[in-house]
């Protein structure tokens, strides 16, 4: 088991993740509102905010889950498709969960390895570089979070 920490540079926040596998994780993540836990078990992810708020989502078609301010989601396309080093961008459809609604949408990301572990991430209008180790594991997304 691997333990990852990261901390919000854009507000008060951060994220902690016990990691098993690519598919097995559990996370706890502090916003300057809320508490969320989240568990990672195949294609299932079990959110609970504020101790009394659930959800359970399933992956639906959809590549791979992605939690707001969770640096953990964007690990796991780097990891399954090794995009630490450049190459062609990737395209894919996210069950992207919002923080602190527990809302889901849709989300078509695109990850283009840039080399030297760097990843430009886009979503829609928004875009960031995203820093990775040799594991795969986020080390700084742009603006946003850092790992402690």
């Amino acid at each position: 088991m691997r333990t990852r920490v990261w901390r919000r540079l854009d507000e008060p926040g951060m994220e902690a993740v016990h990691v098993e596998s690519l598919s097995h994780a559990t996370g706890v993540q502090i916003g300057p509102t809320y508490e969320l836990r989240w568990r990672l078990d195949d294609e299932r992810l079990e959110l609970e905010l504020n101790g009394d708020r659930r959800a359970s989502i399933g992956l639906d078609g959809a590549d791979f889950f992605d939690v707001f301010a969770s640096p953990f989601f964007n690990s796991l396309p780097v990891m399954r498709d090794g995009l630490l080093e450049a190459g062609p961008s990737r395209d894919y459809v996210m069950q992207f969960v919002r923080v602190p609604e527990l809302t889901v949408v849709r989300s078509d990301q695109r990850y283009e390895p840039r080399g030297g572990r760097v990843v430009h991430y886009s979503s829609g209008s928004f875009a960031a570089d995203i820093s990775f180790d040799g594991d795969g594991f986020v080390t700084l997304y742009e603006g946003f979070l850092e790992r402690v």
